[in-house]
């Protein structure tokens, strides 16, 4: 199974068996992805260096634009899509198998965990695991430890406030915070009060 088959089985949203040939080459990319982190989070490397790495890692070309500050880790890796002027902080967690989407000028906190991946209910299958896609539209920002569960999109604008667990999408232009996640308050503009109250809310 080539790598493109294993995306595209992966995107379509079917359950996929616990020791299938689908979940082998799972397993084959997450060895890839275990070798490029550790090149990754186990050495210091340039602006340059990072961002080829990356590109190694997803598998397509990270814009120069892009900034990671190390560890990084994912279990996959090839799922996932980057924009330009992202920025992911330091000790994020990645399971991007049933896809990841990043747009332009997406500001990650410490710590975040974004989750594609959920197992089956009945115990007799839980081995088997069914996959969703995160999207993170255009300038959200993430604060930290944040964790984003699988088929949840964010909204363009949006800001998840630090510690909260998103289980349902974000609308654009809000601020959400909360275990789950609620909406809090709407960005109305770019005022300099706002921005403090989201600074202390959101937290990086």
């Amino acid at each position: 199974m080539t790598t493109k088959e294993f995306i595209d089985i992966m995107d379509s949203g079917e359950i996929i068996p616990g020791g299938s040939p689908i979940h082998a080459k799972m397993h084959e990319l997450s060895q890839e992805a275990i070798r490029i982190t550790m090149a990754i989070n186990n050495a210091y490397h340039t602006h340059d260096e990072i961002v080829a790495l990356m590109s190694e890692l997803t598998g397509t070309d990270i814009h120069k634009s892009f900034a990671l500050f190390p560890p990084f880790y994912t279990d996959c890796g090839k799922n996932i899509r980057i924009g330009k002027r992202v920025f992911i902080n330091s000790g994020c967690k990645f399971q991007d198998q049933g896809g990841i989407t990043i747009g332009d000028d997406v500001l990650v906190g410490h710590n975040c965990v974004i989750a594609t991946l959920n197992h089956v209910m009945d115990p007799d299958r839980r081995a088997d695991m069914i996959p969703a896609p995160v999207k993170i539209c255009d300038k959200v920002w993430i604060g930290a430890n944040v964790t984003i569960l699988q088929g949840v999109t964010i909204g363009e604008g949006a800001v998840i406030a630090a510690g909260a667990v998103v289980n349902k999408d974000v609308p654009p232009r809000t601020v959400v915070g909360g275990l789950p996640a609620k909406v809090i308050k709407t960005i109305d503009g770019g005022d300099a009060c706002f921005a403090r109250t989201v600074e202390r809310s959101a937290g990086e």
